[in-house]
């Protein structure tokens, strides 16, 4: 309510200025600057016939008929204001004023609106903007929180992915009484806390999203135990960008989930991480997968799909997403034009 009323306000000096503005040109075109600077009454009383034809129709005539699309209604609308207020002018103001020289024939139609129109377009004109505008603005602001909820919502899908998948490897090695659930709960629970807390905001610093990346690799890497081989290099120009949260995470993520899962030994897992000092960013995740792998879960599940969906919602024309798959081997190569922290 508060913000309706300080765009109302601002509508309010706008419409003031912009009349006396018209109303200046008005005047001195009419009479002024041959003759003398005094704005004289008649010329007062006629462009107030044309300012009031104005607000019935910036207030009442667009509003109700050209904003709906009664555009028949509007059109005939206008027809009649205008002849009208071309009746006010000869039949009452020229009467008034010029009862014995103008106002003793009626110039025509064509004539009277020559006149008129200018004043009254101007008026209307720049109400028809400022509400363009305004609908402009109003529309992005929808956007941006269509936006924010959609991006709230991916961020949900993917946090209990994440969740449920980690808690079925503490579960087993509970199971097997491990000595290492104690470490990997404590490494899960750096992982959670990243999630529910620091990835709520739409952009991290990248260290801590690499960070959230190492802090996964080791907590898959304890379940890999002597089954496989690891890849993991990185190489970072500059600590000064950032990233949307969990980007990187579920590609690493999704690696694991697949090969852990279909292959008992010879695991191949390479994971890479580049970055220029110009904040351009190229990651690589390739892993390999036995035939028990779902290869429609690989290429549609919840966490890839959503981030595809963050990425071209957060870097459009802005980033390179490749997916390759041949021969049991799955790879996703990511390039990222990132910005710096402001």
């Amino acid at each position: 309510m508060q913000f309706r009323n300080h765009k109302r306000s601002w509508e309010l000096i706008f419409q003031i200025a912009l009349h006396a503005m018209v109303f200046v040109f008005y005047a001195f075109d009419r009479e002024g600057w041959k003759n003398e600077s005094q704005v004289k009454t008649h010329e007062v009383f006629f462009f107030l016939n044309y300012a009031l034809t104005a607000a019935i129709i910036n207030y009442i005539l667009l509003p109700k008929l050209l904003y709906r699309k009664k555009y028949l209604g509007f059109s005939l609308a206008l027809i009649a204001l205008l002849a009208l207020v071309m009746a006010v002018e000869e039949g009452i103001l020229e009467q008034i004023f010029f009862p014995d020289t103008r106002g003793t024939h009626f110039p025509g139609i064509f004539r009277t609106l020559t006149d008129l129109l200018p004043t009254i377009t101007i008026l209307t004109g720049f109400k028809f903007a400022w509400d363009a505008l305004t609908k402009q603005r109003e529309l992005e602001e929808l956007q941006n929180l269509i936006k924010e909820s959609e991006l709230q919502f991916l961020k949900s899908q993917i946090n209990p992915h994440f969740l449920f998948n980690n808690l079925n490897n503490i579960y087993a090695l509970a199971l097997e009484k491990s000595n290492k659930t104690a470490t990997v709960l404590l490494k899960l629970s750096g992982v959670m806390r990243y999630m529910l807390y620091e990835a709520q905001a739409q952009y991290v610093p990248l260290s801590r999203e690499v960070e959230q990346v190492e802090n996964f690799i080791e907590l898959s890497e304890m379940q890999m135990e002597e089954r496989g081989k690891l890849s993991w290099s990185k190489e970072l120009a500059s600590d000064q960008y950032r990233i949307a949260p969990l980007i990187l995470s579920v590609f690493v993520e999704n690696a694991f989930k697949h090969s852990l899962a279909s292959l008992s030994e010879a695991i191949d897992i390479a994971i890479s991480l580049r970055l220029s000092p110009e904040g351009d960013l190229q990651f690589s995740c390739c892993n390999n997968f036995g035939e028990l792998s779902n290869t429609e879960d690989l290429k549609g599940g919840i966490g890839l799909q959503n981030v595809q969906k963050r990425l071209e919602l957060l870097y459009p024309d802005q980033h390179e997403l490749k997916i390759r798959e041949s021969a049991g081997t799955y790879c996703v190569d990511l390039k990222l034009k990132l910005s710096a922290q402001s």
